[in-house]
């Protein structure tokens, strides 16, 4: 016979089986999330420390630059006035030559 109360229960057993196999699908579900966020914050946790210590290398490495530049601009400005003065130099020798170049052949003329 199908009384009321079989078919609530029919229904309660239906729901039951139904409720189980979700929770079995829903556990699936979470053990790959579960796996997935593991990995990832593995790896992420790895890429951010490769980061760092990529970062650290590069802040010394400009520190290091930025040394080596003021040193070879201070080179520079040395290099600068040395050769204006070797060139005041090289002017101040070359008028000594034209003149006395042109008391030679002033000599020579006479």
């Amino acid at each position: 016979k199908n009384r009321p109360v079989s078919k609530v229960i029919t229904l309660l057993k239906d729901m039951l089986k139904q409720l189980e196999k979700e929770a079995e699908e829903d556990e699936e579900i979470y053990d790959k999330l579960a796996c997935w966020c593991t990995n990832n914050d593995r790896e992420k946790t790895k890429s951010i420390a490769d980061a760092e210590a990529r970062i650290e290398d590069l802040t010394n490495k400009i520190e290091e630059f930025t040394a080596v530049s003021a040193r070879l601009n201070t080179e520079i400005k040395n290099h600068e006035k040395e050769l204006a003065e070797n060139q005041a130099s090289l002017d101040k020798a070359t008028a000594i030559r034209e003149k006395q170049l042109a008391e030679f052949n002033a000599e020579e003329k006479d």
